[in-house]
């Protein structure tokens, strides 16, 4: 373009080219069968692919390059059973607060922490007061890093042919004590992890109708919020919860 000046980019540089149409495939494809898995088949995970997955999920992005993430692996068998301890008192609670649906969420299997051939803690490090870039006004952008290292991992162990459960139903400072974290240090999950006897065709929840997936067009607005985005005025209609690629 006349006049334009060259766009220089620090270091480096990948083109930026699409992947060739298997690749994308792979990429969505994963991206679609990913589930939260809760059924476990025992087994174990070899070393090598565990720390494939891992890298996988260091390279998440994360705001202010803070990488807030840490992963604690449990491999005694008794500190895993007191995890597990912590994890049903949780859900006994969460029925309690649940009211009317109690009986209904009781009958769900929520985790797989004896079953999984590993057991992850996500923590969040103890030190992101001083990671100010992109955090000033927004300090939970750490946990929102934290999370994008989780997909990460999630989508790459669905490529393995693995399965990976997220359980959040703890407390915090509980799980803290019982790993001996640091002040300023919090967990924010225990992911099982390894072979399983097969994907759900669906969410686990959704197959069981506790909740549905809302259509794509009911959480994308254009300009304001709550104003219909023209992208779904016509075109293709969703299908199963996404869009089909041409």
């Amino acid at each position: 373009m006349d006049g334009a000046t060259p766009l220089t980019l620090p270091g480096a540089a990948v083109l930026a080219e699409p992947f060739e149409p298997v690749q994308a495939e792979a990429v969505y494809r994963a991206i679609r069968e990913r589930r939260d898995m809760r059924h476990f088949a025992g087994g174990s995970v070899p070393p090598e692919v565990l720390r494939r997955l891992l890298e996988a999920a260091h390279q998440a992005p994360s705001v202010g390059f803070m990488q807030p993430w840490r992963f604690i692996r449990i491999t005694q068998p008794a500190l895993r059973e007191r995890l597990h301890t912590l994890v049903d008192a949780e859900r006994q609670r969460t029925a309690e607060a649940l009211g009317e649906r109690q009986d209904a969420f009781m009958r769900l299997k929520v985790e797989g922490l004896r079953e999984a051939a590993e057991l992850l803690v996500v923590v969040l490090s103890d030190g992101r007061e001083r990671h100010v870039f992109g955090r000033r006004t927004m300090p939970f952008m750490d946990l929102a890093s934290v999370a994008c290292a989780i997909q990460n991992l999630w989508l790459a162990v669905r490529a393995e042919g693995l399965g990976m459960g997220w359980v959040s139903l703890f407390e915090p400072v509980e799980v803290a004590q019982v790993l001996g974290l640091p002040p300023g240090a919090q967990p924010v999950a225990l992911l099982c992890l390894g072979p399983v006897p097969a994907y759900y065709a669906e969410p686990m929840l959704a197959q069981e109708r506790w909740a549905h997936r809302e259509p794509l067009s009911a959480c994308v607005w254009d300009d304001t919020w709550a104003q219909p985005s023209a992208l779904f005025a016509s075109g293709p209609q969703e299908e199963e919860g996404h869009a089909t690629r041409p």
